[in-house]
């Protein structure tokens, strides 16, 4: 598969996603000709901001989470903010998504609170992960290892896990999203 041929889904709540860790997957995968769908909880308008704290772009979602099926996507981004994450690890939809990715050993890209919603999917046990500092006893606690680098790729329990910490690792993400789908 190339990039161009590729279809992403990026799932999100529909407020507190941090701004960069949507816009940057999302735009950069576009650019690159893949085709990118964006699901939150309601088709309200996803309102980002910026370091938890200040207002940032407003983006329309083209799905609603409870009408996407992972059979029909090839990889699964879930970008950060704190409440965004906080969130949809409780949204029984987003839980089925993760799952079904995982279980159709399809990759799931998370970055910064991201890996939260696999914790709460059960997925998160027996892999190695890189997410923001503030989330690391609850991937041990969930019986995953926590890492501190800009990015880990974890290929065990039949499925790739690709993570990074925070939004200055955007780079190192997006890289290896885009050679994950080529």
């Amino acid at each position: 598969m190339a990039v161009e041929n590729a279809k992403v889904l990026i799932i999100v709540n529909n407020w507190g996603i941090e701004e960069t860790e949507l816009t940057r997957p999302l735009c950069d995968l576009k650019a690159a000709g893949a085709a990118v769908t964006l699901a939150a909880a309601t088709l309200d308008p996803c309102e980002t901001v910026s370091h938890d704290r200040y207002e940032g772009e407003t983006l329309t979602p083209d799905a609603l989470l409870s009408d996407v099926n992972a059979g029909d996507y090839d990889l699964l981004v879930v970008p950060g903010g704190t409440c965004n994450v906080d969130r949809i690890r409780v949204n029984e939809d987003a839980i089925a998504i993760a799952q079904e990715f995982a279980h159709e050993g399809k990759p799931i890209a998370a970055i910064c609170h991201g890996a939260w919603l696999l914790v709460n999917a059960g997925l998160i046990a027996g892999k190695t992960a890189a997410p923001c500092r503030y989330i690391r006893a609850d991937i041990e606690n969930a019986g995953g290892h926590y890492v501190d680098e800009q990015l880990h790729i974890d290929d065990a329990n039949g499925w790739r896990l690709i993570t990074s910490r925070k939004p200055a690792d955007l780079d190192y993400f997006v890289d290896a999203i885009k050679k994950t789908l080529a």
